[in-house]
């Protein structure tokens, strides 16, 4: 008798095919849409409504930073914005209005809803006295003439002296080379040299500063200045003599310093 063979019986479990996706069920309604459109229409004609009336209106300017002068003069520019809906105050404008106000280095601006205007001021930081015949005026750090200034001998700060045809405005950057100066000053703020500098002399590639002590400070051209001020720096607060003394150092190559010295002696 023939023996019988064992079979074992597999089944497989076909996936379950996925159904398309009912996209009425998932799809807004019509009265969902007509919502959504009324609402945007509200948002929109509420914002419209703002901007155009004295809903928002600006009623006071804010203003802070700086010397009251200088708050006093933002004022001064920025009156057309008083009654203007704040929602219709734009940056650009408010740059043309205070961008004539030498003295505001920079500002920046809020909406304080309901009916402030703010605005917060970054005055320019006087550095250098200007002179130019009879003539004196206040440079910022950033080159732009401040103000006339009526009594320079009472002021502290470095001269930079410049002939006549050199075209000086009020608001405006000083033209080159004489812009080279404040750049070179303007490392120096919270760091000053030894004995401070007195003036400064700015030929077409070369920039001198005079420190108080009558040495010379030789930085040649505009290339590299605040590696040159530390050099400087560390060179005459190593070398007490220079501080009294005439002379110069020269740093106009950084990685070859030369200091010459002339002693003061008394008679």
């Amino acid at each position: 008798m023939a023996a019988r063979r064992k079979t074992s019986a597999r089944t497989a479990v076909l996936p379950a095919r996925r159904g398309v996706p009912d996209l009425g069920r998932i799809a807004p309604s019509g009265k969902s849409i007509l919502l959504g459109f009324a609402l945007l229409l509200l948002a929109v004609g509420g914002y419209t409504t703002a901007r155009e009336t004295s809903l928002f209106a600006v009623q006071a300017v804010d203003v802070r930073g700086g010397t009251p002068a200088i708050r006093a003069q933002v004022r001064r520019a920025l009156a057309a914005e008083v009654g203007k809906s704040l929602l219709r105050v734009d940056g650009d404008t408010l740059e043309r209005r205070l961008g004539s106000i030498p003295t505001v280095h920079a500002f920046r601006f809020d909406r304080a809803f309901p009916h402030t205007l703010r605005i917060v001021v970054k005055p320019e930081v006087p550095l250098i006295v200007l002179r130019q015949a009879d003539q004196a005026y206040l440079v910022a750090a950033s080159g732009r003439v401040i103000r006339p200034l009526a009594h320079p001998r009472l002021s502290g700060l470095p001269r930079l002296w410049v002939t006549k045809d050199v075209h000086i405005a009020v608001g405006q950057v000083l033209p080159a080379p004489a812009a080279a100066a404040p750049a070179a000053l303007a490392p120096l703020r919270g760091a000053s040299l030894p004995s401070g500098v007195h003036s400064v002399r700015v030929g077409a590639h070369t920039l001198t500063l005079e420190l108080g002590s009558g040495l010379e400070l030789r930085l040649g051209d505009t290339g590299d200045l605040r590696l040159k001020l530390a050099i400087a720096r560390r060179i005459l607060r190593a070398a007490v003599a220079a501080t009294a003394a005439s002379g110069y150092l020269d740093v106009s190559l950084p990685e070859r310093p030369v200091l010459a010295l002339n002693p003061q002696v008394g008679g």
